[in-house]
């Protein structure tokens, strides 16, 4: 099926997508008219109201025709949609790369942004799923409205009608008073359904009821509100994949994903971590009042390397590790010790070997000495200062907390190298 617009030049084909975001358009327009009485306003939108809800009823083929489009576009530089998605006032609080995937996803996100249409994003946990929700709160009419976060995987169930709904006093056993739900207050503004996957069939049901109605009831009441509140949800599940197994209702997952964004992990956007590296790094010293993060070369190039699982979300939080543990400069013996790169093998250190204390020998040695040299270190460096760990991280120039969890990871207690004063002479003598 093809549809067309034919108030438009050569009667351009129109996509199902097209004509939804006209609909919407034409509804956040009618919202706030000046010129109509309310009455015909409220008829009006009864009116695309119905049209919009007959064209959500095409089948699943028509619902994803797309319309044939005219010469392919012209292909542009790297850099260059990035820079024009900025020039064009894009609000994105972080940085992005060129990944054509993501700019794809932005890009729709910046168009769907004017409307009220549903949006769905999928992604692998830590992609910044929540961000695009944001994104798309900030770039539009509704960026002066509340935008109200909810994770439908925390809310226990029997508990979720309330959250969203909210209630009325005396409603169930600890309604102390009148409670307003999320979608109460996310009215006029935006609501960001986190983990929609998550959610259980009852509360899938009437989620879907408030979107077809745009009216809740408070738990406990047979009163009826009238709710106006975008619907953005996210989930890092395959939701197609949730229905055919049966717990994830079809017409549900139509409603909401209306304008469906995926994004791509950060394995597919080597670009990025660059910027990212340098963004987070600023971030976390200015959070932690700490100089901006320099880090060694072989660190750099582990970091540019790695798959990141976790992706940005890990990425961030080992930014703020190396930030925390590291002194002057983050090496490898920095990350989390499941993470760190296994050194290469030096000859093997004798216990009786004495090491220098002098400033800034520990990072030498840390590069080229396994743990067991690493060991022998800390318990050569204890004995010097008396057991005192704060002399001895001064000393070094480490973090005290890095080097407690050093000394912990190697059995060593500092108390076992305390000297004690000779009362006659003062002079010091190992216990």
């Amino acid at each position: 099926m093809t549809l067309r617009n034919d108030d438009l030049p050569g009667a351009a084909a129109l996509s199902h997508a097209g004509v939804m975001e006209k609909i919407e358009i034409l509804r956040s327009a009618l919202r706030w008219a000046s010129r109509l009485e309310r009455a015909d306003i409220e008829k009006l939108l009864r009116q695309v109201t119905a049209l919009r809800d007959e064209v959500m009823q095409l089948s699943t083929t028509e619902r994803f025709v797309t319309a044939a489009a005219g010469s392919a576009p012209r292909k542009q530089a790297a850099g260059e949609r990035r820079r024009a998605l900025l020039e064009r006032s894009f609000v994105f609080e972080g940085t992005f790369g060129d990944n054509p995937q993501l700019l794809d996803a932005l890009e729709v996100a910046e168009k769907a942004a004017p409307t009220d249409l549903p949006v769905l994003i999928d992604g692998e946990s830590g992609t910044g799923k929540e961000l695009m929700a944001k994104v798309i709160h900030a770039n539009g009419a509704r960026s002066e409205r509340p935008y109200i976060s909810v994770n439908c995987g925390a809310i226990p169930e029997n508990l979720l009608e309330s959250e969203l709904f909210g209630h009325k006093k005396g409603a169930f056993t600890g309604a102390a008073g009148d409670r307003k739900g999320k979608f109460e207050s996310a009215h006029h503004g935006t609501i960001f359904l986190d983990e929609i996957g998550e959610l259980p069939l009852p509360g899938q049901v009437k989620l879907l009821r408030v979107l077809q109605s745009h009216e809740i009831q408070r738990v406990g009441s047979d009163e009826t509100i009238s709710v106006d509140a975008r619907i953005v949800a996210a989930t890092n599940k395959n939701l197609r994949q949730l229905i055919e197994q049966g717990t994830f209702r079809e017409d549900l997952f139509y409603r909401l994903s209306v304008i469906h964004v995926t994004l791509p992990p950060l394995r597919e956007r080597r670009d990025e971590i660059a910027l990212l590296l340098a963004y987070f790094g600023a971030e976390a010293a200015e959070n932690l009042k700490r100089q901006p993060l320099r880090m060694t070369p072989r660190l750099r190039d582990f970091l540019h390397a790695y798959r990141y699982p976790g992706n940005i979300r890990e990425l961030r939080n080992l930014v703020y590790r190396l930030s925390c543990l590291a002194g002057d400069t983050a090496d490898l013996i920095h990350l989390p010790h499941d993470l760190r790169p296994a050194l290469a093998s030096v000859p093997e250190v004798r216990e009786e070997t004495r090491i220098s204390m002098a400033p800034g020998v520990l990072g030498d040695v840390k590069r080229a000495a396994s743990d067991q040299a690493e060991r022998l270190f800390l318990e050569q460096g204890l004995r010097e200062v008396g057991g005192t760990v704060a002399e001895l991280a001064r000393r070094c120039d480490i973090n005290r907390p890095y080097l407690q969890m050093l000394l912990k990871k190697h059995g060593l207690h500092s108390r076992d190298f305390r000297v004690a004063r000779n009362g006659g002479n003062g002079s010091v003598q190992e216990p």
